[in-house]
């Protein structure tokens, strides 16, 4: 039989048969990816044996085996097998090395990669197989929950309710992971309620924690801590980024004002362009921020391996760019080894800066097309919300270095350098507004200086980035349209710009919110501390200021976090939430539907001030 009667043949017994076949193996899909996750849990949480590794050895090389099936039969029922390759080129890539694996592993009884690594001289990889294994499946089941995602476009709920699910998913996924006896070094496990806090915590990138994660969690649950800081700074940009990609598939028209809240108008073409870009330009400012941290880290401080001494720098570049604050240093970054390290300091300093921006702003401003288009047309100007995220970044960190070279110049910072001294004004005036790490003793600070704290986190940082606070978009709008009510002026300009009413309307509608649930929240805990103020321990200016951190995901406190009451703490995660989400509430208010908006009231007046 000639062979191009075979190949239809052939083909159209796969067509006959393709819909079913598919169907099967995406059922089956299910089911493996579940166990697969599954048996990584059961790895990751709980001690086993020697045998029950093998088996879960075992279960995860079926896994793979399972996938690399499943994308041999998708290649082959694809009637365009080169356009199919070129597609699914990246996935393409780790099934022949997922394949390359196993053959090798059948032959030598070990994984090339691990040949491979070992025969360089660089790294001692031959105990961690299993290891490159679970590096390698993850990386898969990242690609099968991306398939998955596909499916949500068609979903037509509200853009801020899907904002708000991605966040309590993300924290109760942690919360569970961190309750696992293999996640803590307290025996048994810790409480639940404690694995909330720092599980919300860490995901709305706060830096507030009921326990002391450097010494309360394993290795193993501070990459837990690691991971959820990461995916919560990523949360903002990648929703933005899906959800205009959603927007093509049923998100109505009069929604689409929503998604400016998470990415940029001009933005909104490109937004699985801006995703990549995002997590390829973080990755890169966290790398080269923990590069950075590793060499100025003094020789004399010792580490357990040269491998932990990078994953503390690796831990401490996310947690700064993604303005969480957590630190695997006991006492954070007023511990005695890098308290003196001013270097050290400063390398925090900017890569909390970057990250306090946005990654809109930072794109615009150090993108190098856009330098270069700035060198070659010099009447181009950063865009205007650039602008402000920059200017008032820089405004609020001189005023608050001032403030604190002020107040603390023979307080806090006495046994200092003048070097010093600077550092640790310019440090706490930029953490303050995003991060939450403190280099000296907040406890100690003047009163004045827990004022303006407070202030800077309440503002907070730029609109984009994973900082909390009211935002420095808001505070420019709120700040501009006074200067002009004042001056009389009949429209609200800034930068040569003129603001909207709707932009008005909307940030004083986010200052009257925080305002109120900042009340609410610290009426609430004088309630539910009235011990904690009864013992003279604490003040209500402690309990006001653990509140504007907490709102403001700042992540600063006097002491007061691991003191709080059950009630208190409810309090505190709450107020974490909401400081990281309340933005897009309000949104949903304002944009939620109405009967008509063909009409209007009669104009009323009445007497203001």
């Amino acid at each position: 039989m000639p062979i191009q009667k075979l190949r239809e043949k052939a083909n159209l017994w796969l067509y006959g048969n393709k819909e079913r076949v598919l169907l099967v193996f995406k059922f089956l899909n299910v089911i493996v990816t579940i166990g697969a996750i599954l048996t990584l849990i059961f790895h990751y949480g709980y001690p086993h044996n020697q045998q029950e590794e093998g088996v879960i050895s075992t279960i995860l090389k079926s896994s793979f085996a399972f996938y690399v099936l499943h994308y041999v039969v998708r290649f082959v029922y694809d009637f365009h097998p080169l356009q199919f390759l070129k597609s699914t080129w990246i996935e393409g890539l780790f099934m022949f090395l997922l394949t390359a694996e196993a053959l090798f592993s059948k032959l030598t009884g070990t994984l090339l990669l691990e040949q491979l690594l070992w025969g360089s001289g660089l790294f001692a990889y031959r105990d961690f197989s299993l290891t490159i294994i679970q590096l390698y499946f993850l990386f898969i089941l990242a690609v099968e929950f991306g398939k998955g995602a596909i499916l949500l476009p068609k979903i037509k709920v509200h853009p801020s309710f899907l904002f708000i699910a991605s966040f309590t998913i993300l924290i109760l996924g942690g919360s569970l992971l961190l309750i696992m006896p293999e996640m803590t070094t307290t025996p048994g496990s810790m409480s639940f309620l404690d694995a909330l806090f720092i599980s919300t915590s860490a995901t709305t990138t706060t830096g507030l924690s009921t326990l002391d994660i450097s010494t309360a969690l394993t290795l193993r649950g501070q990459w837990v801590v690691l991971l959820l800081m990461k995916l919560g700074g990523l949360n903002l940009i990648a929703f933005g980024s899906f959800m205009v990609l959603a927007s093509r598939f049923g998100v109505q028209a009069r929604q689409h004002d929503v998604l400016e809240d998470f990415v940029h108008k001009s933005s909104m073409i490109n937004a699985n362009k801006l995703l990549v870009k995002t997590v390829i330009w973080s990755l890169a400012i966290e790398f080269i921020g923990a590069i950075g941290l590793f060499l100025t880290l003094d020789k004399s401080v010792s580490f357990p391996t040269t491998g932990n001494k990078f994953f503390q720098c690796i831990f401490h570049a996310i947690s700064a760019f993604n303005n969480a604050g957590l630190s695997t240093f006991e006492g954070g970054v007023f511990n005695e080894i890098i308290r003196y390290n001013f270097f050290f300091h400063w390398v925090l300093i900017f890569v909390m800066f970057l990250g306090a921006l946005g990654m809109l702003a930072v794109f615009d401003i150090f993108d190098i097309a856009a330098l270069r288009e700035r060198m070659r047309f010099p009447w181009k100007r950063i865009e205007f919300s650039s602008k402000i995220a920059l200017y008032f970044s820089l405004i609020l960190t001189a005023i608050g270095t001032a403030v604190f070279l002020l107040f603390e110049y023979n307080q806090t910072s006495a046994g200092y350098s003048t070097f010093g001294k600077i550092t640790a004004a310019f440090f706490q005036s930029v953490s303050a507004r995003s991060t939450g790490f403190n280099s000296i003793d907040t406890a100690s600070l003047a009163i004045p200086s827990l004022l303006f704290l407070m202030l800077l986190m309440f503002i907070g940082s730029g609109s984009g980035s994973a900082g909390g606070g009211i935002k420095t978009s808001t505070f420019a709008i709120i700040y501009a349209h006074i200067i002009s009510t004042l001056r009389g002026s009949k429209n609200t300009e800034l930068y040569k710009r003129t603001i909207s009413s709707t932009l008005i309307s909307r940030a004083y509608s986010v200052l009257l919110f925080f305002l109120i649930t900042t009340f609410t929240c610290i009426f609430a805990l004088s309630i539910s501390e009235s011990d904690l103020l009864m013992s003279g321990q604490f003040s209500i200016l402690d309990l006001a200021f653990e509140e504007v951190a907490a709102i403001g995901t700042a992540g600063y406190s006097t002491g007061v976090t691991a003191a709080l009451s059950d009630p208190g703490k409810i309090i505190i995660v709450l107020s974490m939430f909401i400081g990281r989400v309340g933005t897009l509430t309000i949104a949903f208010l304002f944009f939620g539907k109405v009967s008509s908006r063909n009409y209007s009231y009669p104009q009323g007046h009445t007497m203001v001030g």
